[in-house]
């Protein structure tokens, strides 16, 4: 397994203080001490507090950007890209996988610096674009995304998450949905 970059190594740095310490502790000097790098090493790849915060957004989103990237080109590929890349096949316990810590985290973080959600709001907008031209009716495919979307906001912050089996239901349907809506042509 190749070992992480350094820039990587600070991401993840980043990452455990905002976990650990939480997101009012995310300094620079902290993220250099928990990297083991001196200050000038951290300044190298984020020389400010929003330059880490804008990378560790960058991470977040590259996996759906990979995700949507890798979708093929049949109608409702990206849509079934984006449900894929955000909801699990089974249910996760709430805030149970290291992205959503992190991603909880982070948001708080941004939070306190709403300039920090510009770039997330810009990859959105993307997404968005891409969805609505993935050869479904615009309306339906804006349906799934904000679907998708709320159920993951619901199982980042614990709110009455689908359990097993209703789960798998429910994100079958909206799979199903998406199949429905391509195969009438709508």
């Amino acid at each position: 397994m190749p070992r992480p970059s350094s820039k990587e190594r600070l991401l993840d740095a980043a990452a455990e203080v905002l976990l650990t310490e939480g997101a009012e502790s995310l300094t620079l000097e902290a993220v250099a001490r928990r990297a083991g790098v001196s200050k000038g090493g951290l300044f190298y790849h984020f020389p400010t507090k929003q330059a880490l915060v804008a990378g560790m957004v960058e991470r977040l989103v590259g996996a759906f950007d990979a995700a949507l990237a890798g979708a093929g080109e049949r109608p409702g590929d990206a849509l079934r890209a984006y449900v894929t890349a955000t909801i699990p096949e089974a249910p996760e316990p709430a805030g149970g996988l290291p992205a959503d810590r992190v991603t909880a985290a982070l948001l708080a973080g941004v939070l306190v610096d709403p300039a920090g959600l510009a770039p997330l709001r810009e990859r959105y907008a993307a997404w968005q674009r891409r969805l609505v031209e993935d050869g479904v009716d615009p309306a339906v495919a804006t349906l799934v995304r904000l679907a998708v979307d709320g159920w993951w906001a619901a199982r980042l912050l614990g709110l009455a998450v689908p359990e097993a089996g209703l789960h798998e239901r429910v994100r079958g349907h909206l799979m199903e949905m998406i199949d429905g809506v391509v195969d009438s042509g709508r």
